[in-house]
């Protein structure tokens, strides 16, 4: 048994712990570039608290997921202001821009010298910028991983920027910040969560450590995730949400992923998708094309019996049968309003250059086995 824990520096969980933040930056910084999504208007309270610590700061926004050219502009502001810190606000976009300004505000280069599968995937050589992550959302979990995925629209694909120092130095995880999102962003995002819990448990690089994440984060999402689409102020299913987004992160960052996140990468920058939408219609289908895999192969039996203990934690009955945890996973994506694949656009002719460059994904070799390129087309025209 080998394997190894990395998270951020250290991690603030519960109701008011944003409070805390500008004091965390008076420990980090002097300058600090506050990264957020399109909306500002929720940051500027927290940057004018910044001021009155004497922190200066500009406001960067991200227009829906980063792209590279987004995250260069974010370097050219950073060095214009002589930033010495980088606090990320927002949905997992904010966070991952806020990650990979930091990176790449010091080392030398381009992008495409770090990033993976389109670039040279070059390790980082200089630490990054301090960062704090503040996240808005219960999906990514990205304030606890240590890569941050960008758009490349060149190459019609999302790829990572992915280091050891890219983990934050703190990571404030507030659930009250997630008690104003709307329904279809709840959705979306917690089906993504409860992906990152999924993934971890049953891919080909388990350990114990993700393992207790996992379960546990498994039981909160499935017994909260629709109390919070239904009701945006249910406190204690925002906190289970929160939890579980948190815990998919650690997992994630510290196991793997698979065939879902495999699939997220090219179908996100190919087409105009939410990655969690993506997600909940793809999940039920690689769980099913998973199952029959390792049921047809036999050489890995003992993960079949992971899948029957997600199973169990889903559907909340210890003797549930795989089947029943599909037909669970897909009344949820009914229940939560999230559209099939081809309603962003995704057709059949589309199949097989998808299902190319997801074969080539990193979160794909992390699948508990390896699929067939006739497996992943199945997969893609059942999530149509």
């Amino acid at each position: 048994m080998n394997f190894e824990f990395a998270t951020a520096g250290r991690i603030l969980f519960g109701a008011g712990q944003v409070e805390k933040l500008a004091d965390l930056a008076a420990s980090l910084g002097s300058r600090a570039l506050f990264v957020t999504g399109k909306t500002t208007e929720r940051a500027l309270p927290l940057a004018r608290q910044l001021g009155d610590r004497g922190i200066e700061s500009d406001v960067f926004a991200i227009d829906g997921e980063p792209a590279i050219a987004a995250v260069q502009a974010g370097v050219a502001a950073a060095k214009g202001l002589g930033a010495d810190l980088i606090v990320g606000f927002g949905g997992g976009s904010a966070i991952d821009a806020g990650k990979a300004i930091a990176a790449l505000a010091t080392n030398p280069g381009e992008p495409l010298d770090y990033l993976e599968v389109i670039g040279h995937g070059r390790p980082l050589t200089e630490k990054p910028l301090p960062s704090i992550a503040v996240p808005t959302t219960s999906g990514t979990g990205a304030e606890v991983t240590k890569n941050a995925v960008l758009a490349s629209p060149d190459h019609r694909v999302k790829v990572s920027l992915r280091h050891p120092l890219m983990l934050p130095d703190f990571a404030i995880v507030d659930p009250t910040l997630t008690h104003s999102l709307p329904p279809e962003v709840t959705a979306t995002t917690g089906m993504d969560a409860l992906t990152q819990l999924i993934e971890p448990f049953t891919c080909c690089r388990t350990n114990p450590l993700t393992d207790g994440l996992c379960r546990e984060g498994i039981r909160r999402a499935a017994r909260s995730l629709r109390r919070a689409f239904h009701d945006g102020s249910d406190a204690e299913a925002r906190e289970d949400m929160a939890v579980a987004s948190l815990f998919g992160g650690l997992a994630l960052a510290n196991a793997g992923l698979g065939a879902v996140h495999g699939f997220a990468g090219p179908i996100g920058g190919m087409f105009p998708a939410p990655h969690g939408a993506v997600c909940a219609a793809l999940l039920p289908h690689v769980v099913r094309t998973n199952i029959a895999a390792l049921t047809e192969r036999a050489t890995l039996r003992p993960t079949l019996d992971r899948y029957r203990e997600v199973a169990a934690l889903l559907v909340g009955d210890p003797g549930a049968t795989l089947e029943q945890a599909i037909e669970w996973l897909e009344a949820l994506r009914s229940d939560l309003n999230i559209p099939a694949l081809s309603s962003f656009g995704v057709m059949s002719d589309d199949f097989d250059i998808i299902a190319e460059k997801s074969a080539r994904a990193s979160s794909m070799k992390a699948n508990p086995l390896e699929l067939t390129h006739d497996e992943l087309r199945g997969i893609l025209s059942a999530a149509v």
